[in-house]
């Protein structure tokens, strides 16, 4: 393993070469991440060359759907699944709504569905809800102090008519790594499925998901550098749970079945610059194509965030005006760092980071039930710096130097 070579990955984004930013910082990179030229690159040429009708009888409309065709081959293999378990869809929150209502088919009233207490509404409300059709919805508390969740309490809470746990691999606010391992052998034991939000930690490096175990996993592309899209992986042994969504004709076709509306063609297409990007990493820092390239990917996008991370924790675990939410270590947490202070609105924090330059987030980032749980008002929200393997140390000074001296 090599240390990244962070001028070789900024040249591979175009917004660190645009003249309007110059001099920012970017720290809202779990709201979206910038991206990559070769999504752009993607784009263009379909663009320009293939907007048309895909999977038909001439050259322009084969090749659009071979690029989509692709985009499923390449996501599978960095996920580590089957190419027929993976899906693209408008985005997580869509894909997390028209996955309830595939459930919804199936269960019955009084079967349990429970939902952790740390999640982004949309891996919340669209569970929450199946309550009005009878199904039992049981919360796994956070403790109000810290954010955490326990698996302890988690085991308790299960019933015999336990059939879906839905939890993040790490919270958008509280950003610690689960152990998805262990609390998918727990479910699995108790002959339920595991449904994990893998928004917030994506960017960060693509999982195996065959090693998490977990049943269903979704993230956004948007912030791991690509399109607006959401993909979903449901492996073979959620599918009893599943009501096909789509038109009749469409349901025994896995890139369908669970898609209502249907691919956006140049999207998906899109999606393999991510892919490329990826790959180009890889190769650029002395890996191969040997089917180790994911995890290769992932180890170097952790590394080069941790020295960071860690900087940036110590400044606020040390200070004693401000509630830093989630863990203050670096090696159990993703680089999306909240906090609240005791005397500044966190939208006064982010407007004055903005005055130095420093591209932050402030608000309740749709996690306005584990704010409430931790005793923060969600009018207020707070304060979000996020940032990704990209970020350099000059931008983790540049907002560090402006903060203290904002607080």
């Amino acid at each position: 393993m090599t240390a990244l070579d962070l001028d070789f990955i900024r040249n591979q984004f175009p917004a660190f070469q645009s003249q309007s930013l110059q001099g920012q910082a970017f720290f809202e990179n779990a709201g979206g991440s910038y991206m990559c030229r070769q999504v752009i690159d993607r784009f263009n040429r379909y663009y320009h060359d293939r907007k048309v009708q895909p999977y038909g009888f001439f050259k322009a409309s084969i090749e659009a759907g071979e690029e989509m065709d692709l985009a499923h081959i390449r996501l599978a293999r960095y996920l580590n699944v089957q190419r027929d378990e993976v899906m693209y869809g408008p985005s997580t929150s869509q894909n997390t709504y028209v996955l309830a209502q595939a459930f919804l088919g199936r269960l019955n009233q009084g079967d349990q569905v429970i939902v952790s207490e740390q999640e982004h509404e949309a891996n919340a409300g669209a569970w929450r809800r199946m309550a009005d059709q009878g199904i039992t919805i049981t919360i796994w508390p956070i403790d109000a102090d810290t954010g955490r969740l326990n698996i302890a309490d988690l085991m308790a809470l299960m019933t015999d008519r336990c059939q879906i746990v839905a939890m993040t691999h790490c919270s958008n606010i509280v950003a610690e790594i689960h152990d998805i391992r262990a609390v998918a052998d727990l479910i699995h034991d108790a002959g339920g499925i595991l449904v994990v939000d893998g928004v917030s930690y994506c960017p960060h490096g693509l999982p195996d998901v065959t090693a998490l175990g977990a049943d269903i996993y979704m993230f956004s592309l948007y912030k791991t550098y690509g399109p607006h899209q959401g993909a979903m992986v449901i492996r073979s042994s959620a599918k009893h749970l599943i009501a096909p969504q789509a038109h009749f004709f469409n349901h025994d076709i896995p890139d369908k079945y669970m898609v209502p509306a249907g691919p956006d063609h140049a999207q998906v297409a899109a999606s393999n610059g991510i892919f490329d990007y990826f790959d180009a990493v890889d190769a650029h820092h002395g890996g191969e194509d040997d089917g180790g390239r994911p995890k290769r990917v992932e180890a170097l996008f952790r590394e080069a965030e941790h020295a960071n991370l860690q900087l940036v924790l110590d400044y606020l675990s040390a200070r004693n005006d401000i509630r830093l939410i989630g863990p203050d270590d670096a090696a159990v947490r993703a680089p999306t760092v909240a906090f609240t202070s005791h005397h500044m609105d966190a939208e006064d924090i982010a407007i004055k980071l903005a005055d130095h330059g420093v591209m932050a987030g402030a608000g309740n980032f749709y996690a306005i039930r584990p704010m409430q749980a931790m005793g923060i008002d969600p009018d207020k929200g707070a304060v979000r710096l996020s940032f990704v393997h990209y970020t350099s140390r000059d931008e983790i000074n540049q907002m560090l130097t402006a903060l203290d001296q904002i607080l």
